[in-house]
């Protein structure tokens, strides 16, 4: 029998190395790591052990989840963050509702009505942020043409990305990459909201 940890803030593989070593300086070996979850072998852990945990986690900027609802939460804006960020043998002309639901085993208008109830902004508008904070990142490092990053994040056109851009920063991808301020603007991505 195994023990599961769910953990909010993990969106990158930085984090997973991070959360890995808290658990195992703690001794508490995980047996698998993934954004928003971590499991180990004990089944029966002290609670002086699970306070630690908890100090060694908020001091790194991480917090363990108990609640359903909040797991549920972070595994959606898991999922959305694994998407947008790491998006390699996803087609780019998918449905985000499909996707969600049977990623998450939820139909999606529950899990839309749960996000907007506790984050107070739709699931829609958050994709679209971080869809935003992606082009920033892909801008700021000007590697990608604009109409690459529009095909990489599944825009219809580099209009549309353009006009989505310009709605969320009040810039166009355009003057962003001429501002050269896109270091300052880019936003961590668990500060999306």
């Amino acid at each position: 029998m195994a023990t599961t940890f769910f953990i909010k803030n993990m969106v990158c593989n930085r984090c997973i190395t991070a959360v890995t070593q808290v658990f195992d300086q703690i001794g508490l070996h995980p047996d698998h790591v993934t954004l928003g979850e971590v499991t180990i072998p004990q089944t029966d852990i002290p609670p002086q052990t699970i306070e630690h945990l908890d100090t060694s986690l908020v001091a790194l900027g991480f917090e363990r989840i108990d609640d359903r609802r909040a797991r549920l939460i972070e595994s959606i804006k898991n999922t959305v963050i694994r998407i947008v960020h790491n998006p390699d043998g996803i087609d780019r002309k998918f449905n985000w509702s499909h996707l969600l639901s049977e990623a998450l085993h939820y139909e999606y208008n529950y899990l839309s009505n749960l996000f907007s109830s506790v984050e107070g902004i739709t699931l829609e508008h958050y994709i679209i942020r971080q869809k935003i904070e992606r082009v920033k990142e892909l801008l700021f490092y000007d590697e990608l043409s604009l109409s690459e990053i529009a095909h990489t994040l599944g825009y219809s056109s580099v209009a549309h990305l353009s006009g989505q851009f310009k709605k969320v920063t009040g810039l166009t991808p355009s003057e962003l990459k001429k501002s050269r301020e896109s270091e300052a603007q880019r936003k961590p991505l668990d500060k999306i909201a």
